[in-house]
């Protein structure tokens, strides 16, 4: 799949991308723009993005520390548990989801509804003979007050009765990844899953705040490496991402032309199975 590229942004970009008026920039406060793309290459989930970064210098003393802002903190923390997410279904092929539900009135206590959760993992890497597993869950409120359950995905078949028993709160609902077109192979098939997740755990961030609490867990052990490609144009660094990828992505986003987009100049891009 073609795909355009982006070049080096103008001089008033990278001022109002640093939050600079062009009236900073006439009067040298900010030196000549420059800069470079960073772009984090996954080669096991087969994905990759990035953004340009831009190399200012000011006045010493010029400006003074923004105030922060929880809004946009929770937006970035939101971005980069998605990312994450998404990463880690995809190099470990978790192409299973399943959710697991209490009985009766639910759960309504987060500190107890993770311990159930660590001590449902360990009952079943025991039952599976012991040898550790990836997987990702991600918790959520039900909508009609039954407390909390968890999305979970996995990338082996695991008997019913097997989860159920280790399971031992309630309900059990498990099922591999299908319906996609033929061809499709268990890549495809965790990035769906992992799009899946991803919903929960945004939800995760907007719903009751549980201060110290993770929004989504995984196995440890299973994480997959990120290589840092630089280059002064995004055409380098997705030529050298080809190039580690064996070809060209077949899926390409850029911020250019996006409604709204607010930060500096992004690019993210992935490769077929």
């Amino acid at each position: 799949m073609a795909s355009s590229v982006v070049g080096y942004p103008n001089p008033d970009q990278a001022s109002r991308a640093r939050g600079l008026t062009q009236l900073d920039s006439a009067t040298k406060i900010a030196v000549p723009w420059q800069g470079f793309w960073r772009f984090g290459l996954c080669e096991a989930a087969a994905e990759g993005g990035g953004s340009f970064r831009y190399v200012i210098q000011r006045r010493r003393g010029y400006g003074e520390e923004s105030e922060p802002d929880p809004e946009r903190a929770a937006e970035e923390a939101g971005r980069r548990a998605r990312r994450k997410i998404r990463r880690y279904c995809a190099a470990n092929r978790l192409n299973r989801l399943g959710t697991l539900t209490y009985a009766g009135e639910g759960c309504h206590d987060a500190r107890r509804f993770r311990e159930d959760i660590g001590a449902f993992f360990r009952r079943l890497r025991k039952e599976t003979g012991g040898e550790a597993f990836p997987y990702v869950w991600v918790p959520e409120w039900h909508a009609g007050g039954h407390g909390l359950h968890a999305h979970v995905a996995v990338g082996r078949y695991m008997p019913r009765g097997l989860i159920e028993c280790s399971w031992g709160q309630g309900f059990v609902n498990i099922k591999l990844i299908a319906d996609l077109p033929v061809g499709s192979g268990a890549l495809e098939e965790a990035r769906v899953a992992a799009r899946y997740l991803a919903k929960y755990v945004s939800k995760a961030f907007d719903d009751r705040r549980e201060i110290g609490l993770h929004r989504y867990d995984v196995a440890r052990g299973f994480e997959p490496s990120t290589r840092l490609i630089v280059g002064r144009l995004v055409e380098e660094v997705l030529d050298q991402a080809s190039v580690r990828m064996g070809g060209p992505p077949d899926v390409v986003w850029e911020s250019r032309g996006q409604e709204g987009w607010a930060g500096p100049p992004a690019v993210w891009a992935s490769w077929p199975g």
